[in-house]
């Protein structure tokens, strides 16, 4: 278990790195927010998982420029449902859950920021083909998103079980010192 200095220090962490991958180039929808989001919930704790992924947000937004309002409400509301659905991986943590949390985020934020699009924008008929439309228009964007989750996800899992790894396996060679 993390004590509060140690969950502190990686949140500082994250949110500099889900900023600068924001800021820098890169291809669309490809940011480590949404694995920010999974990982704060299930290392760090729901008050994490709600505040790291908004701090990653507002903080790029600061630098990039910030957008229609409902649009903004519904990205900002689904990286917190994201971060939600970390702490649940928290507490059932496998490959599996891990795999499926984030094959759900991606799915999660491309239904609900297409729909919002399609909803708050005058791009599409506010028909049912103007929702399809929306949808089969932004397919490129959901491949991207969920490549980036599936790739940000395992280098923030996967480094921390290694460091957890490393640390539990020095401790036991003091302990047999």
């Amino acid at each position: 278990m993390l004590n509060r200095k140690a969950k502190i220090i990686i949140s500082i962490i994250l949110i500099v790195i889900g900023v600068a991958c924001r800021l820098l180039p890169h291809w669309w929808n490809f940011a480590p927010v949404a694995a920010i989001a999974l990982f704060a919930g299930a290392y760090l704790g729901r008050r994490y998982a709600i505040v790291l992924p908004l701090a990653t947000m507002l903080i790029g937004d600061l630098f990039i420029g910030f957008y229609e309002l409902p649009l903004m409400i519904a990205v900002y509301a689904s990286f917190v449902i994201i971060g939600l659905v970390g702490s649940l991986i928290g507490k059932y943590k496998s490959l599996e859950t891990v795999i499926a949390g984030s094959i759900f985020s991606s799915g999660l934020f491309f239904l609900v920021t297409n729909f919002a699009v399609w909803q708050f924008s005058p791009w599409y008929a506010k028909t049912f083909n103007g929702l399809a439309q929306t949808y089969f228009v932004a397919l490129p964007f959901l491949r991207n998103t969920f490549l980036s989750d599936l790739f940000y996800v395992s280098i923030l899992f996967g480094s921390y079980e290694l460091v957890s790894l490393l640390v539990a396996r020095k401790k036991l060679v003091l302990n047999l010192s």
